[in-house]
C-alpha cells in the first residue's frame, strides 16, 4: 500500500510539474517543463549522494578510524542483506541521521557525533537500521527524485509572472496577472505537499524495515524519543540553511513538530512510536530469540563509555542503555 500511494504521488508530482508548464506556456511550455525535469532528475540521480555530503561536511569513515560503528553498520547491512554502504559523520551536536545515494549498491548513511556520543549501542543500531531501510526500500532515489521535482516546480512557477502565461502561437493565455500571481503561489505549495506526504509515508516503512533489520522495535522507539527531545533544544546550522534537505533526516532537523500535519516532513514521533510498540507486541513471542541472536553477533563490538551527557528521552526496555563512543579513546 505504501509502494502504491508513493507512485501516486510521485506521479501526481509529475503531473503538476506538466500542468505547470501548459499553464505559462501551452504545449510548448509543458514539453519544456518535462524535458527540465528530466535533466535535473537524470543530474540529481548521478550526483545527489555527493552534494548532500558535501552540504553537511560529512567525513567518510572506515574499519580503522571509527571500528565500532562502522562495524555496527557492517553487521545490520549484513543482516539486511545488503551491500556495505559508506559511512560518514557529521561533526554536530545535534542528535540525527541520514541516508543517500541512488541505489543500495551506491549507498552511503551519515550520523551526527551528537548521536554517536549520546545515545545507547542499541538505540544506534535501531537508528541506522532505520536508514538501512530506507536504502532496502530504495526511498533515497524517491525522495531525492520528488525533492528536485518539487524545486523545480517553484523555478517553473516564478516564470509564471513573465510569461503570463502565454500559448504555443505566442498569444496571451487566459491567466493574466491574477492567474500568473495564482500560479506562482499555489503550484510549488501543492507540490510541497505532495513531497512531505510522500516522506511521511517513507518514514514509516522505513520504521518497520529498520525494527526487522534490528530485531529490536524498542530501542528504535526510544531513540526516536531521545532524539525528538533534544533537536527542540540543539540547532543544526547546516540543516537550517538547507530547509529542503529536512525530509531525509530520521527526525526532522529544523524543528520538533510533534502532529501529522500537511506541512510535516516526518510523522508525529508519537505516532512512531506507537507503531514501533505494536510492531514490538506484535513480536514479542520470538523477540528473546531475536535480541540473543542480535547480542552474539555484535558481541565483538566492545562499549565503552562516551563520558557526554545521556540525552533525553526513555531507555530501551531490554536493559539499562550503556554509552560509547564509536573513536575509542577519547
Amino acid at each position: 500500500m505504501n509502494y502504491f500511494k508513493t507512485g501516486l504521488l510521485l506521479a501526481a508530482m509529475t503531473a503538476l510539474f506538466g500542468a505547470v508548464g501548459f499553464l505559462i506556456g501551452g504545449e510548448s511550455g509543458m514539453l519544456i517543463a518535462l524535458a527540465l525535469a528530466a535533466a535535473m532528475n537524470l543530474f540529481a540521480y548521478w550526483n545527489s549522494d555527493r552534494m548532500v555530503l558535501s552540504m553537511y561536511g560529512a567525513r567518510e569513515v572506515d574499519a580503522q578510524t571509527a571500528p565500532e560503528f562502522y562495524g555496527l553498520v557492517q553487521q545490520l547491512a549484513q543482516r539486511a542483506g545488503l551491500p556495505m554502504p559508506r559511512v560518514y559523520v557529521i561533526d554536530n551536536d545535534q542528535p540525527n541521521a541520514f541516508a543517500t545515494g541512488r541505489n543500495p549498491e551506491n549507498a552511503a548513511v551519515a550520523a551526527t557525533t551528537g548521536l554517536l556520543h549520546s545515545l545507547s549501542r542499541e538505540e544506534i543500531a535501531g537508528v541506522m537500521a532505520h536508514e538501512l531501510g530506507h536504502v532496502k526500500n530504495r526511498d533515497t532515489l524517491i525522495m531525492t527524485l520528488t525533492a528536485t521535482l518539487a524545486g523545480a516546480i517553484g523555478m517553473l512557477a516564478n516564470f509564471a509572472m513573465f510569461f503570463g502565461g502565454r500559448s504555443s502561437d505566442g498569444n496571451r493565455g487566459g491567466l493574466g496577472i491574477i492567474g500568473s500571481l495564482a500560479v506562482m503561489i499555489l503550484a510549488p505549495v501543492a507540490a510541497m505537499l505532495v513531497q512531505m506526504a510522500i516522506s511521511r509515508s517513507r518514514e514509516y516503512a522505513a520504521d518497520k524495515a529498520g525494527a526487522e533489520i534490528s530485531g529490536n522495535p524498542q530501542a528504535l522507539a526510544s531513540a526516536l524519543q531521545r532524539i525528538s527531545g533534544t533537536v527542540e533544544r540543539v540547532p543544526n546550522p547546516q540543516a537550517e540553511g538547507n530547509p529542503a534537505t529536512a525530509h531525509m533526516f530520521i527526525i526532522n532537523p529544523l524543528n520538533g513538530s510533534g502532529v501529522d500535519s500537511l506541512f510535516s516532513t516526518h510523522p508525529s514521533t508519537e505516532n512512531r512510536v506507537a507503531a514501533l510498540m505494536q510492531m514490538s507486541s506484535q513480536m514479542t513471542g520470538g523477540m528473546p530469540r531475536r535480541q540473543a541472536a542480535y547480542a552474539a553477533a555484535a558481541s565483538p563490538m566492545p562499549v565503552r563509555p562516551a563520558g557526554t551527557s545521556s540525552g533525553t528521552g526513555s531507555v530501551p526496555s531490554s536493559g539499562r542503555a550503556r554509552r560509547f563512543s564509536p573513536w575509542g579513546k577519547r
